[in-house]
């Protein structure tokens, strides 16, 4: 069964973000558990997705995830990592990695021509049984699906054969399938054609569902505030912490301080913006929760490690 959290947030223009008033704690929605059974006689999910993702915000589930964005545009949060995402990415996430997909405003716009296509591959890491992972032809799987608890983007040639495998999978049926997805998985297991998301990732480790609760509280209420000023008590409230516990905890969790967080988030969403070219850069400095322009290029130039006119030249060139 997979695990979804799912929560409700606003959209604006250009990124994601609430309206200018804060949402408050008490209107924030719980997440909760949404189980998507299998298919009868199936023992993996295989998916073609056209719709842009607006409503799974950061969810873990125990089967690992193969995900093809044949054409699509937006923000990606795996673990610890913010990015944004684009057409012909491929990543592999381990089990209970947690992440989340989120296309631009613009995809759902009314008489948009945006369109998203994506497929998506869905199984257990013993959907072929505990002994299939002991025989010793298989012995470099498990090592595949440790790598993929910190999330990894597939590159190159490998990048292309899976494509070819998932359109072939997706339309195929039974026991031709299984051999369809030992070949997916085979050729992960021995690609050198790789780059590692999130390095050192905490979560994906985490037996305690309480705490991923608490965790994916945190991080839903500060994707959906970051344009705006986020109180650090407010947010310690959330997890039942005092502020100084919480920056502790934080600390513990993630290997980063609350603060560089929020800071990732913003830039995040920044660099989407100027790539878009719709916006001064004055005005996604104060979009993006950022009061001044000297803090929004000092912090900018931390993070990317160039300043916001040469990220803009550089992506529009």
């Amino acid at each position: 069964m997979i695990l979804i959290f799912k929560l409700q947030i606003s959209f604006a223009r250009n990124q994601i973000r609430v309206p200018k008033t804060q949402i408050r704690l008490e209107n924030l929605m719980k997440a909760h558990f949404h189980k998507v059974p299998l298919e009868p006689a199936k023992s993996f999910i295989i998916r073609f997705d056209p719709k842009p993702l607006t409503g799974e915000l950061w969810h873990y589930h125990p089967e690992l995830e193969l995900h093809y964005i044949v054409k699509g545009d937006g923000t990606q949060y795996i673990g610890d990592s913010i990015s944004n995402f684009s057409d012909g990415q491929m990543v592999f996430l381990g089990e209970n990695l947690p992440h989340a997909w989120r296309h631009k405003e613009e995809y759902f716009e009314e008489n948009s021509d945006l369109k998203n296509a994506a497929y998506i591959l869905q199984f257990h890491p013993n959907c072929f049984g505990q002994e299939f992972l002991k025989l010793p032809e298989a012995q470099s799987i498990p090592a595949l699906f440790e790598k993929a608890k910190q999330g990894l983007v597939i590159k190159g040639e490998t990048k292309v054969k899976l494509a070819e495998l998932l359109q072939q999978l997706e339309q195929t049926v039974s026991l031709k399938s299984i051999i369809l997805l030992l070949e997916i998985i085979k050729i992960l297991s021995e690609t050198e054609e790789y780059s590692t998301i999130s390095p050192g990732y905490a979560y994906s480790h985490l037996s305690n569902l309480s705490e991923m609760d608490r965790l994916e509280k945190i991080y839903s209420y500060v994707l959906a505030n970051y344009g705006n000023k986020i109180n650090l008590s407010e947010i310690a409230d959330l997890a039942n912490l005092s502020p100084s516990a919480f920056c502790r905890y934080f600390k513990t969790m993630t290997n980063k301080t609350f603060f560089e967080f929020v800071i990732e988030i913003r830039i995040s969403n920044a660099c989407r913006a100027l790539k878009e070219n719709k916006q001064s850069t004055q005005m996604i400095c104060y979009d993006c929760g950022f009061n001044t322009l000297s803090n929004f290029y000092k912090h900018f130039n931390k993070v990317t490690g160039m300043t916001p006119f040469t990220y803009k030249k550089q992506n529009l060139s």
